[in-house]
């Protein structure tokens, strides 16, 4: 599995996911599923954000992210 696995182009479609979900549209819903869609994009950009920021190291066959969650401050 890890011959196939670019771990760059890997972080690069989360990073077009974390763009994709800040553009989606609002679907024609009121209320409580209007709150629960905005909730879902919320954390799926979050998610997908984090996993965008990441490093990847592949060593013997262990794919390693690291992620700084330190702030930037």
């Amino acid at each position: 599995m890890a011959e196939g696995l670019n771990p760059q182009e890997m972080i690069d479609r989360f990073r077009e996911r974390a763009e994709a979900v800040q553009k989606r549209n609002l679907p024609a819903v009121g209320g409580e599923e209007r709150r629960l869609f905005i909730e879902q994009a919320e954390r799926d950009f979050m998610d997908f954000a984090i996993i965008a920021d990441a490093s990847a190291a592949i060593d013997d066959g262990v794919l390693t992210l690291t992620i700084d969650l330190r702030s930037k401050n």
